[in-house]
């Protein structure tokens, strides 16, 4: 964790842009609070797939649990956002760990399995349990407390667009720190080579145990932030379709970097709301249009693409002949 992690000054200045965002578009907290909710989803699942190398389609089981986590626990009198969230990490921790053991034994495929398994699994698992979950109705009567005892959840988005921000940026850093560790190299070598890694002596399995219980944990909070912020549980929030979502976002931003994430889960966001607003029925297909060309026109994502045309840009002002 003594890594080298400090940020440079352009990471200030995308960070920069959050914080200002609310003085000019004040109307869309709430949507602004969503964007930063599958942000740090897109995180979580960056940690294993982008630098781990573990490929996932049933992330949303964690999402899920944490949501429900959250939300039974202020369903049932205790509403204290802050305590919600730990909560909802352990929950999630606990639960990537048991999964953990199916995941590291198997290659690509056995994983991807797996992992859709077990999102399926609790998916049916929360319909049949309609008795506390709310089944398809979804989970109601989720009452909040005031954050800190101090600001209440306005239906403005105020206090739960400042509450997620201040979440998503505390575990980014905690994120950054680990990736730029010993640990987190460690882990970009298993993704590239796991049998040299394992010939120079590296506890392979054990790290990937860490990681996917780490990434399992932070996807539990996001799910715990659009609990607490919508103060309503949905079905959905272990659904395939966000498993699948979510794995759109980083494809989209560029996966094996954190900002990749936090640019792919934006502009996905953003342009399904835009896109929903357009045409609310045939949405999907300019969506699908948008992630053709992103894929075909930018090896890496939209952060890959910047990548290579900053690189022409400075080919271009070393030898203005080519």
């Amino acid at each position: 964790m003594r890594g080298s992690a400090g940020f440079k000054p352009g990471e200030w200045l995308f960070w920069l842009v959050p914080v200002i965002a609310p003085l000019f578009f004040s109307q869309y907290l709430v949507l602004g609070s969503q964007i930063l909710i599958a942000c740090l989803f897109a995180l979580s699942l960056d940690l294993i797939l982008g630098y781990a190398g573990i490929v996932s389609l049933g992330h949303a089981a964690f999402f899920g649990s944490g949501a429900y986590c959250a939300g039974l626990l202020a369903s049932h009198g205790w509403g204290e956002p802050v305590t919600g969230l730990v909560l909802a990490a352990c929950v999630g921790a606990v639960l990537g760990y048991c999964v953990s053991f199916l995941v590291v034994r198997g290659t690509d495929l056995a994983r991807l399995m797996v992992t859709l398994g077990v999102g399926l699994l609790l998916f049916e698992a929360a319909n049949k349990a309609a008795a506390v979950t709310g089944g398809v109705d979804g989970l109601s009567g989720v009452v909040m407390w005031k954050l800190l005892g101090w600001r209440e959840f306005d239906l403005e988005g105020k206090t739960a667009y400042g509450y997620c921000l201040v979440v998503l940026f505390g575990l980014f850093l905690v994120l950054h720190r680990i990736v730029n560790s010993p640990f987190g190299l460690s882990l970009v070598g298993i993704r590239e080579n796991i049998r040299r890694m394992h010939a120079i002596g590296t506890p392979t399995r054990s790290r990937l145990v860490v990681a996917f219980t780490v990434s399992a944990a932070i996807a539990a909070v996001a799910g715990a932030l659009l609990a607490q912020t919508t103060q309503f549980v949905g079905l959905d929030s272990l659904a395939f379709e966000r498993s699948a979502e979510v794995l759109i976002m980083l494809v989209l931003g560029g996966a094996g970097r954190l900002y990749g994430a936090l640019v792919g889960a934006t502009i996905f966001i953003i342009a399904q709301d835009r896109l929903a607003g357009i045409n609310p029925v045939y949405w999907q297909f300019w969506l699908g249009i948008m992630l053709i060309v992103v894929v075909l026109a930018g090896h890496g994502g939209v952060l890959g693409f910047c990548d290579r045309v900053v690189a022409h840009w400075r080919q271009r002002r070393r030898d203005p002949a080519s």
